[in-house]
């Protein structure tokens, strides 16, 4: 194995532990916290840790997140509660979790988690301009907090553990089928060598607390408002890793959502458009990383059965093919930000 630390994880020494985790222990966990649970258990969909939805007697149902043996330590986990309390106290739309005495993060049997209230609403549109427009009001506010201090103990998003880690582990590992092998392995040098010049042509840029995985999945809209959820992948890095994950499409229908996007997001924060050379580097880096994560998980039961697809003779070919693409792409000039 190439590091403990592939996915910013320390050692896991027992990586199948929730088989453990069955509905009896679910609700003793709860009920140490002097909630009365009524029974009723709800899985919800997650895979890194696992996720529940947990009746309460007389009162509206909480949600229970167990966290995955090794990935975060407790300082990395306090340290996304804290962020994400900083965002609730300064009135930001954000699911916090539920402190008590003034702990979030708390411990059964063996067992890590956390406890949020039920929150439910539907996707954001990211073809709607009001929207984006939205979510860019809304991440300023998060980045503007996110640059009040630093993360101490939380990784950072970088070349070394998105892209060259990553690889040298499927590799290693002999994920890769091998007749694939050497046009994944070179293409893989390649698109480092593009990603690295894709961060010089940014230059310095401001590094600082962010969600990390803002895409359209962690955001919920209920009543015309927008939340951001799951800050579970909160790490340090350029204001862009939480703006590009709401642009695809071709380049025009990019352009159009990043300038509807900028222009609620400099009502309260400039951006420094420097940043957009890193868009390409970033999505071609998550694809490397997504193959490496669900690689690393892939003895875990519960991932060969929800992603079937993975380490297929087609993946693999697929995932070439979409990496050439990205290294086309990051050849060509960055998107343009009209700023008015």
């Amino acid at each position: 194995m190439t590091s403990d630390r592939l996915l910013g994880m320390t050692k896991e020494t027992n990586p199948h532990s929730y088989s453990l985790l069955d509905p009896d222990m679910i609700i003793h966990a709860i009920e140490s916290l002097d909630y009365v649970s009524d029974g009723r258990i709800l899985a919800l969909n997650s895979y890194e840790n696992r996720v529940y939805q947990v009746g309460i007697e007389d009162e509206a149902p909480i949600i229970a997140k167990f966290y995955r043996a090794g990935r975060w330590t407790d300082d990395m986990i306090r340290e996304e509660h804290t962020f994400m309390l900083e965002l609730a106290s300064a009135e930001i739309p954000v699911v916090a979790p539920i402190s008590i005495g003034n702990v979030t993060l708390f411990n059964y049997g063996d067992y890590r988690f956390s406890l949020y209230p039920r929150f439910g609403g539907y996707a954001p549109e990211l073809d709607n301009p009001e929207h984006l427009l939205q979510l860019g009001r809304i991440l300023a506010q998060i980045h503007n907090i996110g640059e009040i201090s630093a993360f101490k103990s939380r990784p950072s998003i970088n070349v070394e553990d998105f892209a060259i880690k990553p690889v040298q582990y499927l590799l290693e590992n002999d994920f890769i089928p091998a007749y694939l092998e050497p046009a994944y392995s070179t293409l893989c040098e390649d698109l480092i060598i593009r990603i690295k010049r894709c961060y010089e042509q940014t230059g310095e840029y401001k590094t600082l607390r962010m969600h990390g995985d803002c895409h359209q999945g962690n955001i919920l809209v209920r009543d015309d408002n927008f939340y951001i959820v799951d800050f579970d992948d909160s790490r340090s890095g350029p204001a862009v890793q939480d703006i590009w994950m709401f642009l695809s499409g071709d380049r025009n229908y990019m352009t159009m959502g990043l300038n509807d996007f900028m222009e609620g997001y400099t009502e309260f924060r400039d951006f420094e458009a420097r940043e957009l050379h890193l868009i390409e580097a970033l999505r071609t880096m998550r694809l490397i990383h997504y193959s490496a994560w669900l690689a690393e998980r892939w003895n875990d039961p519960a991932f060969p059965i929800a992603f079937p697809f993975f380490n297929t003779q087609n993946y693999w070919e697929e995932q070439i093919l979409s990496l050439r693409e990205q290294a086309s792409l990051m050849e060509e000039p960055a998107i343009v930000w009209k700023r008015y």
